[in-house]
């Protein structure tokens, strides 16, 4: 049975589909069967743009999974919260559904990365949140966090709300793509990561600089496979 890991950021736009990608081509490096997948995708039609630039991330095409949406059950084309957009299209997601892809997809790989939409707390329906989602299913926690300036408090509190639900909490992957002061990313750093371990004997920090897709560079996530 595959092992599912599940990605979530700090904020919208944090990083997660790059480092979601980088993650999953890691994993393939090493040997193993793996694939990403997506909760839910907004704001685009067809395939999910956040699978198809998981796919170039890891050098391959794009596979017959995707091509099928089971990688991606529900894209809608309003870039809002999941909830809204389906309500948009007078949709509702279906919880059931997502699970079924999922379980269909372990049945094939040894690892997926599933990437949520935006952070812990948006709404998958009107009473189901993405965290509650996540922790139904046990479902380790990857958090994308970044070095501009705020990500102290988003980045702990993300932390928290995590471990309020019990949810493990494999790792912080810390996104150093940012224009601010060096200092203020060094320390940042510094802050989250000893924060970090409060909550979590085994959760480990790791950096993410700016990703070139034709030229991935080489980070070793091993302690967030653990």
């Amino acid at each position: 049975m595959a092992k599912v890991f599940y990605i979530t950021g700090i904020d919208t736009g944090i990083g997660k589909t790059y480092a979601a990608g980088v993650l999953a081509a890691f994993l393939q490096q090493q040997g193993h069967r793996v694939i990403t997948a997506k909760l839910v995708q907004t704001g685009c039609k067809g395939i999910s743009e956040d699978i198809i630039l998981h796919r170039k991330i890891m050098g391959i095409d794009l596979l017959p999974e995707d091509i099928s949406g089971i990688t991606c059950p529900y894209v809608f084309t309003l870039p809002a919260s999941p909830h809204l957009a389906a309500r948009a299209e007078e949709k509702a997601i279906n919880p059931e559904v997502i699970l079924n892809s999922i379980s269909r997809l372990a049945e094939m790989y040894d690892f997926i990365i599933v990437e949520g939409a935006g952070g812990l707390l948006v709404p998958l329906t009107g009473d189901l949140m993405a965290i509650d989602f996540a922790a139904a299913q046990n479902w380790p926690i990857i958090i994308v966090s970044s070095s501009r300036l705020g990500s102290i408090n988003h980045t702990l509190m993300t932390v928290e709300c995590a471990a309020s639900r019990n949810c493990m909490i494999a790792g912080v992957i810390y996104n150093t793509n940012s224009p601010d002061d060096p200092a203020i990313t060094a320390d940042s750093r510094d802050i989250i990561e000893a924060n970090l371990n409060h909550f979590s004997d085994r959760a480990s920090l790791v950096d993410l600089p700016q990703i070139d897709i034709t030229n991935i560079p080489d980070i070793d996530f091993s302690d967030i496979f653990v």
